[in-house]
């Protein structure tokens, strides 16, 4: 459906210039000029809710793994990397000069995505903040990539009140413009073009005396113009997302509040892809093969009800839900389940496990009930969603566990101790607990530290940690297999 109205520029730029032309503008086609975006406007057209919600959950799929980049040090090259990645499986931005794209389609999803994850994010100081962060990284990761001619034309796009420094003025402040530029770029100097703004935009400057400052006012060189834009998103973001909290209590849609509050948790532990399947090869896995897999290739949260079910020969309802769906998904059959399970429980008479136990597992593979196919529980679900007591054996240790009692998992099961104990625990003491596992992970698997689980991807779910350590173990041993060959032909 088209609307009449009149234009007041470009999608996302509305500080661009106004046109007085009434005309018809077709919302759901809007056009977008340039991959950079400030998100001035809200998307003025309509979505599907499974669009709403997918996508936001692609772009928060990009925002953890920001996050776990900050978390784990990472410098800001890494980073970029990382994003890039991360931006070509979720959240594609291709620049002007791509052909054969719908660049106006990748940018709606950028665009209504920013929007969703800002009335999810707006509900306190710390989502807030965090937010901002990851959401102010990604922008500089697309600043950082993108070419001259697109920066300079979006620049161009938007007033940034940026006042440019006569030449005149320039000269009469030389020497106090000399003494804030580094040695390295002295030699510029005669050709370094210089702006001015008010110090209150460019307070990272300022905190470094990389800027002169008179009157209030900060002497910006031109090659660190990027600085003024940052803050300026930085801010307007802000603002925009103190506007979002106070209107969000107005908004009186049940299935929407669902969503948000579901994407709102999404930080802290990542989105993982569904698990509901067994795995893409077709791999089966036995019940006499659960043993060994779980000392090498499950996760602590795994390995802790496995141990805790040979120990005791039994594991509550959760604890039930949670390892047996991980174990569906990892390939076991319904018929190795139920031998499986039959065989723990063996302090249980056939005739009881019959009863009670039976039929919840074939619920599980969606044999019986609603026949629905279950996936296996995300490390969102297991952090937020049905918390142990004392006396249960599910959720995530890294979060549920003190931490005396994580220490003694991590040393006993993971055979983890010293500093790199040390470098777990703190991880989870800043509640980065996806962090700490994904450096688990590399710890029992002879990683460096960020190489995470593959191209410095952070754990999001305990079959992916289950299915990469399976895959590298297959590649470990291919390519010892293909060295040994290589050695025998050539004594041949």
């Amino acid at each position: 459906m088209a609307t009449l109205s009149a234009r007041r520029g470009p999608v996302g730029s509305s500080s661009a210039k106004p046109s007085v032309i009434a005309q018809v503008e077709n919302h759901f086609e809007p056009h977008y000029p340039h991959r950079l975006n400030f998100y001035d406007s809200p998307p003025q057209f309509d979505v599907t809710l499974e669009q709403f919600e997918s996508w936001a959950l692609d772009r928060l799929r990009i925002l953890a793994e920001i996050e776990s980049c900050f978390a784990r040090n990472r410098p800001f090259e890494e980073l970029k990397n990382i994003v890039g990645a991360q931006q070509k499986k979720y959240l594609s931005m291709n620049s002007n000069t791509a052909i054969n794209v719908d660049k106006d389609a990748e940018r709606k999803k950028d665009h209504v995505s920013h929007f969703v994850l800002r009335l999810a994010f707006c509900r306190s100081d710390e989502l807030r903040r965090r937010f901002i962060k990851a959401e102010l990284a990604l922008f500089r990761v697309r600043w950082d990539t993108d070419d001259v001619a697109e920066k300079s034309a979006f620049m161009h796009s938007r007033d940034f009140a940026l006042g440019e420094v006569s030449k005149e003025e320039k000269t009469e402040l030389e020497e106090q413009l000399r003494a804030c530029t580094p040695q390295k770029f002295q030699n510029d100097f005669p050709k370094e073009r210089y702006i001015k703004v008010p110090w209150t935009r460019v307070p990272d400057l300022v905190q470094t005396r990389q800027v002169y400052l008179r009157a209030g006012i900060a002497y910006v060189p031109f090659r660190l113009q990027p600085s003024v834009i940052f803050q300026q998103f930085h801010d307007d973001l802000e603002k925009a997302l103190e506007l979002t909290a106070r209107a969000l209590p107005r908004m009186d849609e049940d299935r929407l509040t669902l969503v948000l509050e579901h994407l709102s948790k999404g930080l802290q532990a990542g989105i993982a892809s569904e698990y509901s399947s067994g795995p893409e090869s077709g791999e089966s896995v036995t019940a006499d093969m659960i043993d060994g897999l779980a000392k090498k290739h499950f996760p602590l949260c795994m390995r802790m009800l496995h141990d805790t079910l040979r120990k005791d020969c039994h594991l509550k309802h959760q604890g039930r839900l949670q390892y047996g769906l991980f174990l569906k998904v990892i390939g076991l059959p319904i018929d190795e389940a139920l031998a499986f399970w039959r065989r723990s429980f063996s302090k249980m008479a056939d005739d009881k496990f019959t009863k009670e136990h039976t039929y919840n597992i074939k619920h599980n593979y969606g044999l019986v009930g609603k026949m629905a196919n279950y996936p296996a529980r995300s490390c969102q679900t297991i952090l937020t969603q049905n918390p142990p007591s004392t006396t249960d054996s599910h959720g995530c240790p890294y979060r549920h566990y003190s931490e005396d009692n994580l220490r003694m998992a991590l040393q006993t099961t993971m055979s983890i101790s010293g500093t790199d104990l040390q470098d777990v625990l703190s991880s989870v003491r800043s509640q980065h607990y996806h962090v700490a596992c994904t450096r688990v992970y590399e710890l029992t698997h002879g990683l460096r530290k960020g190489e995470g689980i593959g191209s410095g991807e952070t754990v999001t779910h305990p079959n992916e940690y289950a299915q990469r350590s399976r895959d590298l173990e297959k590649s470990k041993t291919q390519a010892a297999s293909a060295a040994i060959g290589e050695e025998s032909m050539s004594i041949d």
